[in-house]
């Protein structure tokens, strides 16, 4: 339980800041597309190529990342099924699916990691599957839905090389499965400024908490209260089904993989959403609620199966 409070308190200290920030006007009337920026074309790209260079990807091999893939899909699936039925449009229903399937498996993940389940390492499997596999699918689609999404089909066949994110991701995992060992004189100030990854995410979704609403009102009231269920109540369920009845998961591991399905969803989905322009009401909301409905959530989670 003290990984779980520790976890969100480190969060809602960051975002309290960005949003004192945003109330005071201390960045200007742009601070936080200026913020979103950064995160997505500079920071977060220099944190995944240093996170996945140095990562162990044997761990793609485990029952642990088939439960994590297989839930995710169960999620995002449903968000999917419902929003293309309702007619929510593409962008606006990935971002959606997003979240409702998107972990925090980065700042909230690993501290609850070390605390409740005792590794921060159990999170890599979480964490690779999303760097490597979710997030250039998702970046792809918003890509290709959007404005520049017209055009030949081997520039949109290129679209993922143009996406820094995906760019990143990529050369990381190539680093690494060639065993490659990066100089330090390459990879130090690549880990500098993937430092700036997560303060900048949590702070640009602080500023965009002084503009907004109370959360689930509006037009997107109902992709908000689909997602947030299905990401704190769907997706654990799923990974709790899949590794008892399909992997036979018990004991340390069945409450490592369901820990890690009910981690709220990523606060930089936010910045996705802010880049492509689509679904940014849905994504501040859904990661807010989220968050606060994940702590009684895990609490639970860590006293039932613990």
């Amino acid at each position: 339980m003290q990984g779980v409070l520790t976890g969100f308190a480190v969060i809602a200290v960051v975002i309290g800041v960005g949003y004192l920030i945003g109330r005071q006007g201390y960045l200007g009337e742009h601070g936080r597309e200026v913020l979103t920026r950064l995160a997505f074309h500079v920071a977060s790209p220099a944190l995944l190529f240093t996170t996945l260079a140095r990562a162990d990807l044997s761990v793609v091999f485990s029952s642990r990342l088939l439960v994590t893939a297989m839930s995710t899909v169960a999620a995002a699936g449903v968000f999917v099924a419902i929003g293309a039925a309702r007619g929510w449009g593409v962008g606006r229903t990935t971002i959606g699916a997003l979240c409702s399937s998107y972990v925090n498996s980065g700042n909230l993940g690993i501290p609850i990691a070390v605390y409740v389940l005792g590794d921060a390492s159990l999170v890599a499997p979480v964490l690779l599957f999303q760097l490597v596999g979710v997030t250039p699918v998702a970046l792809t689609v918003l890509d290709l839905s959007g404005p520049g999404g017209k055009g030949p089909l081997w520039r949109r066949l290129l679209t993922p090389l143009t996406n820094p994110i995906a760019i990143a991701s990529l050369l990381g995992v190539a680093v690494a499965a060639a065993g490659l060992r990066v100089p330090g004189p390459v990879m130090d100030p690549l880990t500098l400024i993937g430092n700036m990854s997560v303060p900048a995410v949590l702070l640009a979704f602080g500023i965009s908490l002084c503009a907004s609403t109370m959360p689930g009102r509006g037009a997107d009231r109902h992709p908000v209260f689909l997602s947030v269920a299905l990401k704190a109540v769907g997706q654990p369920l799923a990974a709790w089904a899949l590794a008892t009845g399909l992997f036979g998961l018990h004991g340390h591991l069945l409450l490592d993989v369901v820990v890690t399905s009910a981690l709220p969803a990523a606060q930089n989905l936010y910045t996705y959403a802010s880049r492509y322009q689509v679904g940014e009401t849905l994504a501040r909301d859904s990661i807010l609620l989220s968050t606060v409905i994940s702590v009684p959530v895990l609490v639970v989670i860590a006293t039932l199966l613990g």
